[in-house]
């Protein structure tokens, strides 16, 4: 090969990759920001839920996962990485991720997944009319934990103490614990508030109650919590105590039963809606929705460890029972 042709060659040699990359389509790049741990499962939900307005990961769209795994403190900076990334839309899971995300920025659109009422916070103006650049699900947290405190009663209609797991931490702790102890008033049921802000203090809560008697345990929607499952599961289990938690991942993974919304349904939502507004939508136009799907899973196997039994009309309204 003569040497002006061998130029030529590695010229076009090296023009191939750069052309290769200007044939890929842009992708719209979206961020994620939670309080929580990673969870496979509802990523995957939120991906089918983006599907549905034709947006796919690694076609037309990236997203920029940030964690915080029960970090409260870390939000602030996460929301701020995700805002100098300039992403198109940030999701943020939890009223204190979409707190950070709405500090973060005025102008970036932000659907957010809240666990209670997102007007109380300042999320948004109205659930009809929510304005600015906020919109998303509301999980209705509080009335669902009330209806969990009922539930437990049902199960246990003799329990003397319901204890209420709580990270004090957690600005969605409050209001949680003033419903739940409204609701126990209006039932004569006897409360005792147990905290854990930290992974080891988990422990010290669960072992607390060991030797207290016709007492069930009642875990409140939270990041830590969430995000240390297997271990809450197992220390009830260890030290036998009847455990009634938010959602289905707990009593698959050996929880005694769970009431609450369905995740990747919620998830599924939020996609759709991050898709609209891919599509030119703005969040001031989009109502707050309600989370509408709840299921109520017991665990046969576990019931039966604890020695109890359950009552038929519970059994009867169970969504998924786990034997």
């Amino acid at each position: 090969m003569k040497r002006r042709q061998f130029i030529t060659f590695l010229g076009g040699a090296a023009a191939w990759p750069l052309a290769a990359r200007a044939q890929q389509p842009a992708r719209t790049v979206i961020g994620l920001l939670s309080a929580r741990s990673p969870a496979p499962s509802e990523v995957a939900a939120l991906s089918g839920g983006l599907a549905e307005g034709g947006y796919a990961e690694r076609r037309n769209i990236a997203t920029e996962y940030r964690w915080a795994e029960g970090r409260f403190d870390r939000l602030p900076a996460m929301a701020a990485e995700l805002v100098q990334r300039r992403v198109a839309v940030i999701i943020a899971t939890g009223v204190t991720s979409a707190l950070a995300a709405k500090s973060a920025t005025a102008t970036i659109p932000l659907v957010f997944l809240a666990g209670d009422d997102p007007v109380k916070f300042g999320l948004v103006a109205s659930l009809s009319r929510p304005a600015g650049n906020a919109t998303g699900l509301n999980l209705l947290t509080s009335e669902l934990t009330t209806k969990r405190l009922e539930l437990a009663r049902e199960l246990m209609p003799a329990i003397a103490t319901i204890a209420i797991l709580v990270n004090p931490r957690s600005p969605e702790a409050e209001p949680q614990l003033r419903d739940l102890q409204a609701a126990a008033r209006a039932i004569g049921q006897q409360l005792r508030v147990v905290n854990a802000s930290i992974e080891p203090e988990i422990d010290a809560a669960l072992a607390a109650l060991v030797n207290q008697r016709d007492t069930a345990l009642l875990v409140t929607n939270d990041p830590l919590f969430t995000g240390r499952r297997d271990q809450l599961v197992a220390l009830a289990a260890q030290h036998a105590i009847p455990t009634i938690y938010d959602r289905r991942a707990y009593a698959a993974a050996g929880g005694l039963m769970s009431y609450g919304s369905s995740f990747p349904d919620t998830y599924r939502q939020i996609g759709v809606y991050v898709g609209r507004i891919l599509k030119g939508q703005k969040p001031a136009e989009l109502p707050i929705q309600q989370a509408t799907k709840v299921e109520l899973v017991i665990n046969m196997k576990t019931a039966k460890a604890l020695g109890l039994t359950v009552p038929l009309p519970l059994l009867g309204r169970a969504d998924e029972v786990i034997e």
